[in-house]
């Protein structure tokens, strides 16, 4: 099974960035502790960065006969984008959202959701644990038992 996990603006910044909401591991600690945790569930995973709206939308469509499933954290585009929440839509490909932190707690404007809207799950403010369950949930829906 091979799931595609894309991380939108400013995650890359992971460690630096707002340390009281995000912590102070990396991007790097995030993908090598993502992977790691996905191999032993038998799921190949990829990974994609980016700051640029219409580079998710085509990572998205690139992902279409290629991966199994999607795990997405839109980052800032969660609130903005219906590029996104139509890409997703136009492959059909299994996706799960993720938030590193909770989302509903936070400012008004970040609790709705448009990426959400065209995913099967949600896991938000499960730090860097909320992508492993997104690996687990869509391996369970997908391709049975994790």
């Amino acid at each position: 099974m091979k799931i595609l996990v894309i991380n939108g603006p400013n995650i890359n910044m992971l460690g630096i960035r707002e340390k009281d909401i995000y912590g102070s591991k990396t991007y790097s600690d995030l993908i090598n502790y993502v992977k790691k945790e996905c191999a032993e569930m038998g799921i190949e995973t990829e990974f994609f960065q980016s700051n640029h709206e219409g580079a998710i939308v085509d990572a998205i469509q690139e992902a279409y006969g290629k991966y199994q499933g999607i795990i997405i954290n839109p980052a800032a585009y969660t609130h903005t984008s219906i590029a996104i929440l139509d890409a997703l839509k136009a492959v059909s490909i299994p996706a799960v959202e993720v938030h590193i932190s909770d989302i509903s707690v936070r400012e008004e404007f970040r609790w709705i959701s448009y990426a959400g809207m065209a995913c099967v799950k949600t896991f938000a403010g499960f730090g860097f644990e909320g992508y492993v369950m997104a690996a687990r949930y869509l391996k369970e829906l997908i391709g049975g038992s994790a």
